[in-house]
């Protein structure tokens, strides 16, 4: 086991150069893809956006780790997709494949036997098949209804064995084929966010306003002939820099803040004996319970403030929040 002296200089000369050629040769095979856009791609787009069923995924070897990150994210943008693998499609998993879906087959020498037993079941289901292959002239790019040539001139691997730059390519068609087909669909953020509920993108897009906010006995609020002393404690107590002040049906009729208090600090006032109502905020800005957590923190940023009321329909207070619910949501 080395220890953790640096390499000899020649020595790590000479491993950051095999990197960059490892790069070198991959960037120049993902390049040489672009050309390949054309019908073929254009024609698969079709296949896929005309499917009643799912895209079904199949792939053999480095070709199948490739495959199934394929359905993901053909899955996760609109293209209902899942991963089958051919040895077991062989033993009972065809049994998953329909008429009604599109199948999309992976083999980078176009000649993987467990695809090959699995073809003529395919034709006979009469599934269209899209074929991603490094050679145009193999069995699997002949019989398919359509062939994505992911082809390259040489491997990164210096031996020209180990899947490198053809796995490479290969990822990157099959995000382009998700990433077209997302925009024809019209696919939105929205959409994402609710196949994506635990990701931070799915937090903010789909908590609403109700979910995070204080309800009941955690609202901070007093009444309008509360003293300013009694707001203060309200204040502390319930910890969100902030009460409301509210009218006998819980109308709010006004706020006190942390801001308010600085200010009311630079007049000479009895804090037991000065209403809350003579130094509050009228009114003050309110958000519905039905909002986007992510819209009212876009509203906070832009009247720069640090926390909300949340009321009804009829002005009637229901709720509060902060920027430290919002932070502990992962809104923010």
């Amino acid at each position: 086991m080395r220890d953790n002296r640096p390499l000899p200089r020649e020595d790590a000369e000479k491993l950051r150069q095999l990197a960059l050629a490892v790069i070198e040769t991959e960037a120049d095979a993902v390049t040489a893809l672009a050309g390949r856009i054309d019908t073929a791609f254009e024609r698969a787009c079709t296949f896929i956006l005309d499917c009643r069923g799912r895209v079904v995924v199949t792939g053999m070897g480095k070709s199948g780790h490739i495959g199934s990150k394929i359905a993901a994210t053909l899955a996760s943008t609109g293209s209902p997709a899942f991963f089958v693998h051919p040895g077991e499609a062989s033993h009972g998993d065809l049994g998953m494949i329909t008429p009604q879906d599109v199948v999309l087959a992976l083999s980078n020498s176009g000649e993987t036997g467990e695809l090959l037993t699995i073809l003529p079941l395919i034709k006979r289901l009469g599934a269209p098949l899209i074929a991603m292959t490094g050679n145009p002239s193999s069995t699997l790019a002949r019989e398919a209804n359509v062939h994505l040539d992911v082809g390259v001139d040489k491997e990164a691997c210096p031996l020209g064995l180990a899947p490198t730059a053809s796995t490479t390519v290969a990822l990157v068609m099959g995000d382009a084929l998700a990433v077209a087909l997302l925009e024809t669909r019209g696919f939105t953020a929205e959409d994402f966010a609710l196949s994506h509920p635990g990701g931070s993108l799915g937090r903010r897009l789909l908590l609403h306003v109700g979910d995070i906010m204080h309800r009941d006995q955690a609202i901070p609020k007093v009444a309008a002939n509360a003293s300013l002393q009694q707001a203060l404690i309200e204040m502390s107590e319930k910890g969100l820099g902030m009460t409301a002040v509210v009218d006998a049906e819980q109308r709010l009729i006004g706020i006190f803040t942390d801001g308010d208090l600085r200010r009311t600090l630079n007049r000479p006032l009895n804090i037991r004996d000065t209403l809350v109502s003579e130094v509050m905020t009228p009114h003050g800005a309110t958000v519905p319970a039905e909002m986007l957590a992510a819209e009212a923190l876009q509203i906070m940023d832009e009247k720069k403030i640090n926390g909300f009321f949340v009321v009804d329909a009829a002005a009637r207070l229901i709720g509060a929040f902060n920027m430290h619910d919002l932070l502990r949501a992962g809104v923010v």
